[in-house]
């Protein structure tokens, strides 16, 4: 955010999935039933031949013809991995494995497939090779047959293709499940993975809500309370309740798989709200931010308690660098708000905390020179802003850094922050339209870290120029297609539509370009929101919990009488 009134620099394991099947079990009866009758003893039990059958590992041990193949993610019939294989109208996409056998022994052959027209075989048995299809798989369907060796084969072709000029098909959990050949099989099944960054998000007099790190493969999770299982859930979070006011509790969770349960991840304290508090603070579902200033630049001189009501946040711009690494401080510009107390002002910030605002303590703007870029500096950020939350009753950060970002350390920093606080923390951020262009920069991978404590990011869409929007089209700043195709990468990449707000100037005067008119914030809104409104471009669907818009500032629009507040406010809390 600008400090002046116009100058501003451009832009604000899983494991293997290989698996013994039934027929061990069943071989172990016969071996049981030989010995009771004088027998020999039958052989070891079936095994599946197939090595990286459940392509967890790419294409290792397969080659597809054309290099036709590829692994996806998604869909999967299990696991993290599945084939895709495209015919062409010259080749039929087939994807293949050798196989150790076991000369005179018999294997049975499966795979689930999808798609039209895919094939399952084996050649080179040495005796019958053997082929099954489907015209017709339009979810997971398995494929299987048995196939028996000649008495000198030692190797087998397996394989699934599909059909000249048809679309792609998928295979997945492919088995080839008979006596060992020699060549073994894949690992079995491993315990999963710890999970990890397991954080206290919000606290209650009754309750604290956990969230932690997905791991891979994990079927499920299980929170254990002061060294004691909790309970089980299928996501990554969990509100822990039946607590005493003012207690501290310990927490950890470990993931699950068929296979076993992981080791205790590392454990955290949070300290429940005290008896008769309002626990975590609160912000509208659709919510209107504003920057105060606390410094005077020509704008209109306000104390906080003139910001109107139509704030939902209210962000105190600024908190300046001191000469420890990462740490900040804040200061009442006392003389330049007109002899504005910090009694005052304290009194301000409580008074709209009751009224439902939340008040928060901005970072940076046009100026703000705070470098947050090893664990130390890290550190001192979140002990620093800590202790001005306590001093001052802040609810929460702002983060308005425009000279970049390390996505690691302020992750960690804003992460610390939210753990001493207990999770009882407003979490806002200004980028930049230049700083949300894409997933790989530094402020839309910090927003992507702390998703789960985040609030809102609230984009300037001004100072900027033309950009690209998320159709990779240009759009010229000041239109509803600039806001619209600009939010839609936000929304598309990844942040929830609660975290997604739109930063304008409340006038000509706020930013040296890119002022828009309420009417135009108000259609952007309706486009993103509601599907009406929208100019050339219009998304793929609506974002009904969108969060709002910003502005900068409070000052500014007091010296337009408030007109961007007057108009956009009621909008916002309008909408669906």
């Amino acid at each position: 955010m600008p400090r002046t009134a116009h100058t501003r620099p451009t832009g604000h394991n899983r494991p293997t999935r290989h698996r013994r099947l039934l027929a061990a079990a069943l071989t172990a009866l016969a071996a049981a039933a030989a010995t009771l009758s004088g027998s020999t003893p039958a052989a070891a039990a079936d095994v599946n031949v197939a090595k990286n059958s459940g392509y967890e590992s790419g294409l290792s041990n397969w080659t597809c013809s054309a290099g036709s193949g590829s692994t996806v993610d998604s869909p999967v019939h299990s696991g993290t991995g599945a084939l895709k294989a495209s015919p062409t109208t010259a080749d039929n996409a087939t994807c293949s494995q050798t196989v150790a056998v076991k000369p005179g022994s018999t294997y049975r052959l499966s795979a689930y497939v999808q798609g039209s027209y895919v094939y399952l075989g084996a050649s080179g048995t040495g005796t019958t090779d053997v082929s099954t299809w489907t015209p017709s798989a339009t979810d997971w369907q398995q494929l299987s047959t048995s196939f028996t060796t000649g008495p000198t084969t030692t190797s087998v072709t397996v394989h699934t293709h599909g059909w000249y000029g048809q679309p792609a098909y998928l295979a997945d959990d492919f088995s080839v499940l008979g006596p060992d050949g020699g060549g073994g099989t894949d690992p079995g099944p491993q315990a999963p993975a710890t999970p990890g960054g397991l954080t206290a998000n919000a606290v209650t007099p009754s309750s604290v809500t956990l969230s932690w790190n997905q791991v891979s493969g994990a079927t499920g999770y299980t929170v254990y309370r002061d060294g004691t299982k909790y309970g089980t859930v299928s996501g990554t979070s969990a509100t822990v309740t039946g607590l005493a006011p003012t207690t501290a509790y310990r927490f950890q969770v470990t993931a699950t798989i068929a296979a076993g349960e992981s080791a205790r991840s590392a454990e955290i304290t949070a300290t429940t709200a005290p008896s008769g508090s309002g626990g975590t603070p609160t912000v509208r579902k659709h919510a209107v931010t504003g920057y105060w200033q606390n410094f005077n630049n020509g704008a209109t001189v306000q104390k906080l308690g003139d910001v109107p009501g139509q704030y939902d946040i209210i962000a105190v711009a600024f908190a300046d660098a001191t000469t420890t690494p990462g740490a900040v401080t804040f200061a009442l510009d006392s003389a330049g708000l007109g002899g504005y107390t910090v009694d005052q002002f304290k009194a301000d910030i409580k008074a709209k905390q009751a009224a439902g605002t939340a008040v928060v303590l901005s970072v940076g703007g046009e100026r703000g020179t705070v470098s947050v870029n090893d664990a130390a500096s890290a550190a001192n950020f979140a002990t620093s802003l800590y202790a001005l939350m306590q001093q001052y009753d802040f609810d929460g950060v702002d983060i308005d850094l425009e000279n970049g970002l390390n996505p690691t350390y302020m992750s960690q920093a804003l992460r610390s922050l939210s753990q001493k606080a207990g999770g009882r923390l407003v979490l806002t951020m200004a980028p930049q339209t230049l700083d949300m262009q894409s997933t790989s920069g530094g402020y839309f991978r910090t927003a992507l870290n702390v998703k789960d404590i985040l609030t809102v990011v609230n984009m300037q869409y001004y100072n900027s120029g033309s950009m690209l929007g998320c159709d990779g089209k240009v759009y010229s700043q000041g239109t509803v297609d600039f806001l619209t195709a600009l939010a839609c990468i936000q929304l598309e990449g990844g942040l929830d539509p609660s975290q997604v707000g739109l930063g304008l100037p409340a006038s000509t005067r706020g930013a040296g370009s890119g002022y828009v008119a309420p009417s135009v914030v108000n259609a952007a809104l309706d486009c993103l929101a509601r599907g009406t409104g929208c100019g050339s471009f219009k998304p793929s669907r609506t974002y009904p919990g969108i969060r709002g818009a910003m502005t900068w500032s409070t000052n500014w629009d007091a010296a337009s009488g408030n007109a961007w507040s007057n108009a956009v406010g009621p909008h916002v809390h309008g909408l669906p």
